[in-house]
């Protein structure tokens, strides 16, 4: 326990008076290198190089500080700014099932949930996300006709144009090639045809069809979004088991069949340091375990990288598990 003493100390109350006439004069000095007619000259663009390089959590503070800065998070410059700064925390977008007008964001560094407003959408039916990439989300209508992209950083959505292909899964990449392209979402039928929307041109284009050698009727994992690697867009399908992906860049599908873990369920693909993974639940009969593999490139097989602790796995023991995962840049997230 701290005596009288030290307790003055820690408070500073013993504090010379020239130490503290010292602090003061540093206060004033600093006031007055902070005067607006000394900051107003500060260059537009390094105000961006900077503010694009401090913690996103910021973003939601900044933009009450002036209508500049409020204007900045829908700048091109300033996006292409953030484009250039890899960002290695994982953040969750979660909405309740059918709002999206009610989602929110789940940092977990600070694990703290923001509540961003976003703008009703210009529809009454349900909307869900099937895809996201780059901290855009996109969301798909019951009906399984519109499409809408949502920035939750900027609180804003966007209806996408008719597409003239039904889908049997959606995937989405951003800035392939560079900070200039925007993003792009693949859409796939179950007939293996496909058409892709460019939000540089603001229109779908580039339909076509898979090759021959891939079989059709499609059966893609509809529980595992796609997943986007060096513009590739990877899609897990059964029956029979493997992965398809789509080169973004030279337009080339491409399909690799590989045997899934047996036993297993509740699956998903994930990326983490640009290789592909694949996260699921494995039952033995007796005990049943979340496990990671990483996809080898020498032998397209999946290994067997991590496995859940032993005694985690006995809560799980005689009983139904039933998870949903979200797995990616190296973090894993099981909702019960």
């Amino acid at each position: 326990m701290l005596g009288i003493d030290e307790n003055l100390k820690m408070l500073g109350i013993d504090e010379a008076p020239l130490a503290k006439k010292a602090r003061k004069e540093q206060a004033r000095s600093l006031a007055e290198s902070m005067e607006p007619c000394v900051w107003k000259e500060f260059p537009e663009d390094l105000y961006e190089t900077v503010i694009s390089r401090l913690p996103i959590t910021t973003f939601f503070h900044f933009r009450s500080v002036c209508q500049n800065w409020n204007s900045l998070l829908t700048s091109q410059s300033f996006s292409q700014q953030c484009a250039q700064v890899k960002q290695t925390q994982l953040w969750i977008y979660a909405t309740i099932y059918g709002k999206a007008n009610d989602g929110a964001i789940y940092d977990p560094l600070s694990k703290k949930w923001h509540h961003p407003p976003v703008p009703a959408l210009p529809t009454e039916l349900l909307v869900f996300p099937v895809a996201s990439a780059g901290g855009l989300v996109c969301f798909l209508d019951s009906a399984y006709i519109n499409c809408y992209v949502c920035n939750p950083l900027t609180a804003s959505f966007k209806e996408l144009p008719a597409r003239s292909v039904d889908f049997e899964a959606i995937g989405m990449t951003v800035n392939v090639g560079s900070a200039n392209t925007g993003y792009k979402i693949l859409c796939v039928s179950c007939d293996g045809e496909y058409e892709i929307y460019d939000s540089a041109k603001n229109s779908w284009g580039n339909p076509g069809s898979m090759p021959l050698n891939i079989k059709r009727p499609l059966e893609l994992n509809c529980k595992s979004q796609a997943v986007s690697i060096d513009g590739k867009l990877y899609f897990m399908r059964s029956d029979p088991d493997g992965i398809l992906y789509y080169n973004m860049t030279t337009r080339v599908w491409k399909q690799i069949l590989i045997p899934a873990p047996p036993r297993l369920s509740d699956h998903t693909l994930a990326e983490c340091g640009g290789k592909l993974m694949l996260v699921g639940l494995v039952n033995n009969g007796a005990s049943t375990c979340i496990c990671i593999w990483e996809l080898q490139k020498m032998t397209l097989l999946w290994k067997l990288v991590d496995r859940m602790p032993t005694l985690w796995c006995l809560e799980f023991y005689g009983k139904q598990v039933e998870l949903d995962f979200l797995a990616n840049k190296g973090s894993v997230y099981d909702i019960a």
